[in-house]
């Protein structure tokens, strides 16, 4: 591999990381166009890495690539969100389960704190947070490939849950759900942990599927 093809995905790394994030806090809102000779001005880039940044948003399903038309932010899709959650609600308890054991009480203060943050915070600031929250306690897993499939999917699922902090109020009941959650991290209970999480996910993606789907009515 030369210098030029490192450089390329290096920037297309970097570019596709801001883009994600432009996507995930609704800055880029669905069916944007991603018109390759924009963000090629925007960025100070060749079209090269341009083209596999969104190749790897693509994959990411943040973005469609129509044939021979510009790309596109991808839309809030009903279906999509429900897959996504429904592999969260297997994948988190899994590596809660593995957690909670190797979790000390200085990690769990760690999560507590992005808890009491988020219920202070702007609303604005739910996803980010939220997230935070979830990785604060799973890290400890010690499973690096369960852990980096969580993180796509909470990057999937962030701009979903952004939407229903604002037009849902969902906020209220997370920050109780969270309490409950922390509530038995500290008792050791894996199970009952397991089962406050999966059900804490399964809840918000079914709420948040109903206004999805009623939008589409």
């Amino acid at each position: 591999m030369n210098e030029k093809t490192t450089r390329d995905g290096e920037t297309a790394k970097t570019v596709a990381a801001q883009l994600r994030a432009e996507i995930v806090t609704g800055e880029l809102a669905p069916g944007i166009l991603l018109r390759q000779e924009d963000l090629a001005q925007r960025f100070n880039t060749s079209r090269m890495p341009i083209r596999d940044c969104l190749k790897i948003l693509e994959r990411e399903g943040l973005v469609v690539l129509p044939m021979n038309r510009s790309a596109q932010v991808a839309p809030l899709d009903p279906e999509s969100f429900q897959e996504i959650n429904e592999m969260r609600a297997v994948a988190e308890p899994l590596a809660l389960k593995l957690a909670i054991p190797e979790l000390t009480n200085r990690q769990i203060e760690i999560a507590e704190a992005f808890q009491d943050e988020a219920e202070r915070a702007d609303v604005n600031q739910f996803s980010k947070l939220n997230k935070s929250f979830h990785i604060a306690l799973l890290t400890p897993c010690n499973r690096p490939r369960l852990l980096n499939h969580i993180a796509t999917l909470n990057d999937l699922s962030e701009r979903y849950f952004q939407a229903a902090a604002i037009e849902l109020n969902y906020t209220d009941r997370s920050n109780q759900e969270h309490r409950e959650l922390l509530a038995a991290s500290r008792k050791r209970d894996v199970e009952m942990a397991s089962q406050i999480l999966e059900s804490h996910i399964s809840n918000a993606s079914k709420q948040m599927l109903e206004t999805l789907s009623a939008r589409q009515t």
